[in-house]
């Protein structure tokens, strides 16, 4: 009874957001210590009963625009912790936006209290819920059948992670293909069934998703899995790893009248990197204001130091490749780059990357703003202008990014930031190749909440003067 009732069970998500959120901004207006107000709805009137009734109805509305509602049985709980958390940033803004447009007699911070403590309680529910079926799902209840297109390596494993997660909830039937025997060993004992079968397959047995696991040469030969899949109105997925490991994540498109595959550079919707963006411009503006005196006095002492130049600026490469001028303070005597010859044989790093541990061209108040990273405050500036973001893969310089490979260049699909995954990692003292790994990790996976947990750890690093750059 339970394999069909994935919409019952959204719309019931739905009825508990509504009841849960509302339940919980009564409760808050009626604590005059959160809303400032004794009577609320008395000294308010109006504008606060919109406020109140966006706070109760905002969030099946953004759930829905962020896909929460959607299944999520085979996605983790880092992932889901993501969508609720840009959803509670959502509606902290829209309802902040409210209550300032109406000029409501409220507290200031109950817009952001209260987002805070609904989507809280929402998402506790939602966890629970979803640990509910998990457990349903491993005994066999709430499961969904998959016919598997293809019986090669890329089926087999797909094979094995279906079978690696009972919480999935997932069945295999079994294997189409336009051979008569399997292709990959594992699956020799698999029952096969062959693709002109597929429109009687659909109508015979209970299928509630095609999974199309086929190599590049056979996607030909797929048009009847395709053709009885929209005439069934069974969900087709097709695993784009076919393309090649590396490839972005597809988006739908379209080209003119027809739809498309667009393969973004970053795997994120338009109105994600909005955001991001917004964060980057408030984020650096705020940054620099705070800094300012910080940065005065830092040029200040570079200047009677050696009274050389403040500023040292040098030609990285961000987004695509693109070059742009980035701003530090400068750490290093005014002649730096004429004694680097007489150090190469001190240099730690292997290939084109020159780092010496205790570098002779450092000075004195070079090593303290390196110390505390204050020498990348001017960075921000690289983010007010839109070639750098707050936080992204490293930027590196021309010359270096002349000898990336194929898998190296991925690390140009995203802004450089001021800091990033591989900034704060044991592994920051490693030679350039070894951090490949964290940079496409970051550009795979970024989101506003992994942001704001390496700006967080970043910041520990700075207070401690460990360095996070």
């Amino acid at each position: 009874m339970l394999r069909n009732n994935g919409k019952i069970t959204s719309s019931v998500l739905m009825l508990l957001d509504v009841v849960l959120s509302t339940v919980i901004c009564l409760a808050l207006l009626q604590w005059p210590e959160v809303s400032g107000m004794s009577d609320p709805f008395a000294e308010a009137g109006a504008s606060l009963l919109l406020l109140a009734i966006t706070a109760c109805l905002v969030w099946p509305f953004t759930f829905q625009q962020l896909d929460v509602y959607s299944s999520v049985r085979t996605l983790g709980a880092w992932d889901v912790t993501q969508r609720l958390f840009v959803s509670g940033c959502v509606v902290a803004t829209i309802l902040g936006a409210i209550a300032f447009a109406t000029d409501v007699p409220i507290s200031r911070s109950f817009p952001f209290v209260c987002a805070a403590a609904q989507g809280l309680a929402l998402s506790v529910m939602r966890f629970g819920v979803y640990s509910a079926l998990r457990t349903a799902r491993r005994v066999g209840r709430n499961t969904r059948n998959v016919l598997i297109v293809g019986s090669g390596a890329r089926a087999a494993q797909a094979k094995r992670n279906i079978d690696a997660n009972p919480s999935w909830g997932l069945r295999v039937l079994g294997f189409v293909d336009d051979v008569d025997t399997a292709v990959d060993p594992s699956l020799f004992n698999a029952k096969m069934f062959g693709i002109k079968q597929m429109p009687d397959l659909l109508s015979e047995m209970v299928v509630d998703r095609v999974l199309v696991a086929v190599p590049r040469s056979m996607l030909g030969s797929i048009a009847p899995v395709l053709s009885s899949c929209s005439s069934t109105g069974i969900p087709l997925t097709l695993l784009t790893d076919l393309f090649g490991d590396y490839m972005p994540t597809p988006q739908i498109g379209s080209f003119g009248s027809r739809p498309s595959l667009e393969f973004a550079a970053v795997h994120h919707n338009s109105f994600l990197l909005g955001v991001k963006r917004t964060i980057d411009l408030f984020g650096s503006a705020i940054a620099l204001l705070f800094s300012a005196p910080i940065i005065a006095l830092a040029a200040l002492a570079i200047w009677i130091e050696d009274r050389g130049p403040i500023f040292f600026t040098q030609k990285r490469c961000g987004l695509y490749g693109h070059q742009f001028p980035m701003i530090k303070l400068r750490t290093m005597c005014a002649d730096a780059e004429g004694r680097k010859a007489d150090l190469v044989e001190l240099n730690e790093m292997d290939g084109p990357v020159f780092k010496v541990k205790h570098d002779p061209r450092i000075t004195r108040v070079g090593a303290f703003l390196r110390r505390y990273s204050l020498d990348e405050l001017p960075n921000f500036l690289n983010v007010l202008s839109g070639d750098m973001s707050v936080v992204g893969p490293r930027p590196e310089m021309p010359f270096i990014v002349e000898t990336y490979g194929a898998m190296d260049k991925e690390r140009l699909r995203a802004k450089p930031g001021v800091t990033g995954l591989w900034q704060i990692s044991y592994a920051r003292q490693n030679a350039i190749h070894d951090n490949l790994d964290y940079d496409l990790y970051y550009i795979e996976n970024q989101s506003l909440l992994l942001d704001l947990v390496i700006i967080a750890l970043t910041s520990v690093a700075v207070m401690k003067g460990t360095g996070a750059y």
